[in-house]
């Protein structure tokens, strides 16, 4: 479990960092500024963070759903 929340912590840190980049670009590209390449770039960073933030989610999920199930083919012997 430590290192899925380590993990986790990684994926939030991130894209909280990100999302706040984006927020500020498109605010300041929506507000500031005239030109609507700057709004544009930050909508994408905006869905960049949150395709990050969900990707990592479902990579622990996958993981903690691995660690659970049985792995391997269980052979039953047909002597009798």
């Amino acid at each position: 479990m430590n290192v899925h929340e380590k993990l986790l912590n990684a994926v939030k840190y991130i894209g909280y960092s990100i999302l706040t980049i984006g927020s500020a670009l498109f605010l300041y590209g929506f507000f500031v500024s005239d030109s609507s390449t700057v709004t544009s770039i930050g909508i994408g960073t905006v869905m960049g963070a949150i395709f990050i933030f969900l990707m990592g989610v479902f990579f622990v999920a996958t993981e903690e759903v691995q660690e659970r199930t049985d792995k391997g083919i269980r052979l039953i012997s047909s002597k009798e």
